[in-house]
């Protein structure tokens, strides 16, 4: 099981539970709409079942090591969830995913969220590469890789169903020796 990763403003990441669950579908349901717009998930996500069934999945990928997936706790409540999707550790890269609650927006979470993870991925992981893709149209969701120094790498077009429409990825991507942090 990963360890909770102290962030910074009041921030913890941690790894979601299954005690978690009913508290993670509140949080789906209460932005559902919005996070429609930008992942292809939220209509999958019906019941706290289907929570619990999510956090049994990314618990089987960190014992494999292929993913991790945070809760993000701030202010004693659960926030959103940020992670590495995926993890391939022969190539030492991975690729960071998030989401956050609209009532949690404009704090700079998800920036300290994700400058943490970048910390445990080069830092634990002993990670080369990660990479963010986010949609084109995302601005907010963009600013976070350009924030944190990574390059924008290019652009992947109609990379995602979401819904009735294809979205283009602009895809981000940070290097151990591009890092800040070190």
């Amino acid at each position: 099981m990963a360890e909770v990763l102290k962030a910074g403003r009041g921030l913890e990441l941690r790894p979601l539970t299954l005690r978690d669950a009913k508290v993670l579908f509140a949080l789906v349901e209460a932005n559902r709409e919005r996070l429609r717009r930008w992942l292809p998930w939220p209509d999958a996500n019906q019941t706290p079942a289907d929570s619990r069934a999510y956090i049994l999945w990314m618990r089987a990928q960190a014992r494999a090591g292929l993913g991790l997936s945070f809760g993000l706790w701030w202010r004693d409540q659960l926030v959103g969830v940020a992670g590495f999707n995926w993890i391939d550790g022969a190539n030492r890269s991975a690729a960071i995913g998030y989401w956050l609650a609209q009532e949690a927006e404009g704090h700079g979470l998800m920036t300290t969220a994700v400058s943490a993870l970048l910390r445990h991925g080069f830092r634990t992981l002993r990670l080369n590469r990660i990479e963010i893709r986010v949609g084109v149209r995302n601005r907010r969701s963009r600013a976070i890789p350009k924030r944190l120094g990574f390059r924008h790498e290019g652009t992947l077009r109609q990379a995602e169903q979401l819904a009735d429409r294809l979205v283009d990825h602009a895809v981000y991507g940070l290097l151990l020796s591009e890092w800040r942090g070190r």
